[in-house]
Parts: structure tokens; sequence; C-alpha cells
């Protein structure tokens, strides 16, 4: 009988940011299920934390789980240490945290104000976040890779005003992954996963006419789904994507092409 091929990302460490719900917890779910030890960051939701760390185990992989606040730039320093201490070091770390202006208390916030929780949290908590991934995988001699998240709407536009915040921020994102892959090149790889319309719970809660309204201007006729980003997360962070950096995976059902 031919043998089973190698989990893509068995032998790996993997650090996924804002892993207690929604695409962050497919994503480290779905890194364990291909092989990987997992550390997941979370800010408030210890139980959802822990919920996921016990999946993970259940898989007879290593897991642990870390209290981080990206808008505290001692946090970020804390966790890279705390999260190298646990496992040893850091292949993979992916920035999926980002603030909830949409369904959380930012939410309530003026338009200045959201702008403000965006801008400190998604684009500089990014950056920072990067920027201590960078300093551990150059201890390594294998390197490692950085995934960051932006959203696929930032290369064609969409009206309102949370889409232009949005827009800005994670357009920030995503030139900042292009400089700093060039910066970390050959060593160490980074990519953008640009998701769409996901199925989080910002797309539970919207009503029903837009929901459909959504999936029908879909090429693929349906809302995306937290296990959508999880796989282009893993493809990205496997050896099979060794030759990519600087680059955008788009995950929105060709919305946005």
């Amino acid at each position: 009988m031919a043998s089973h091929p190698a989990l893509p990302l068995a032998g790996r460490c993997v650090l996924v940011t804002g892993a207690s719900s929604g695409i962050g917890r497919a994503i480290a779910l779905a890194a364990a299920h291909h092989g990987a030890d997992v550390a997941i960051t979370y800010r408030a939701n210890a139980s959802g934390a822990s919920d996921v760390v016990e999946n993970i185990t259940a898989m007879s992989r290593r897991a642990a789980a870390f209290q981080l606040d990206l808008a505290n730039d001692m946090s970020v320093r804390t966790v890279a240490k705390q999260v190298q201490t646990t496992l040893g070091r850091v292949d993979v770390w992916i920035n999926n945290a980002g603030a909830d202006i949409l369904t959380g208390e930012a939410a309530a916030l003026d338009t200045l104000g959201r702008l403000d929780r965006l801008i400190t949290v998604d684009l500089r908590g990014t950056m920072v976040a990067s920027w201590e991934a960078v300093s551990l995988m150059q201890q390594q001699p294998a390197g490692g890779v950085i995934i960051n998240m932006s959203w696929d709407h930032v290369i064609s536009g969409m009206p309102g005003t949370n889409p232009q915040l949005f827009a800005a921020v994670k357009g920030g994102v995503l030139a900042f992954s292009k400089a700093l892959a060039r910066s970390v090149a050959p060593a160490i790889r980074v990519n953008v996963i640009a998701p769409g319309w996901i199925e989080t719970s910002f797309g539970e809660a919207v009503d029903e006419q837009t929901h459909h309204a959504v999936a029908e201007s879909t090429p693929l006729k349906r809302w995306g789904r937290p296990e959508d980003v999880a796989g282009a997360a893993v493809y990205l962070a496997s050896p099979a994507a060794n030759f990519l950096t600087g680059q955008t995976i788009m995950v929105g059902g060709g919305l946005v092409m």
C-alpha cells in the first residue's frame, strides 16, 4: 500500500493571533490538522481560546494560548517571548487579529474613533507584530513565514464610511507587507491573504436580503467560510509556497479579481 504524503506543516510551529473564534480559529485548527504545533492569542475570549487549545491537543499536537493586546507594544513583545519559550521557535506567524468596529463595542464609536482603533490594532499592531516575528525568525537557520490579513476590496473600492476606513488601513497592511517581503528575503517569506465576504459574526448578523445579494453578486454564488481562508493560510505556510513572497491571495469567491 502506498504511504500517505507527509503533512505539509509537520514539525512546524505556527502562531495565529486572534484565534479564539472565527477565521483565526479555523486557521489554527487547520494548521494543527496539517501537522503543526500551534500557539494562539486572544484579547478577551479566554474560554474560546481554551476550546481551540483543547481541540488541537486532541489531535496530538502541542498547543498554547496567550493573551495579547495588539494596541500595546509590550504585550506583543511579551507574547513573542512566551511563544518562543513554550514552543521553542516560531516558523509561521499569522497576523489575523483585528479590531471589530462593526459588531463589537467599537461600533458605537464615531468615525474618527473607529479609524483610530483600526489604525492602532490592524495597521500598527500588524506592523509591530511582524517586526517581532522577523526578530525571532532571523535567529532561526530556516527563517520563517509571515502571513498578514488585508481585504479584497482594497483593490476595487467600496462606497461607505466604514469601507473607506477598512480600505485605508487594510490597504496599508498590504503595502507594508510588500515592503517587508523585500526587506527580509530570502530567509523570511511574507504574504497576504485578503478575505472578502466571510461568514463570521458580521456575516451572520446581516439581514437576509443583504446576505442573498452578496451571494448573488459573487461569481461562486455563496459567502466564504472561515475554512476557505484557512485553506489559503495553510498553503502559504507550507513548502508548496516556498517560491512565493510579497503576494496576495484574495479569498472572496471572485467578487474582486
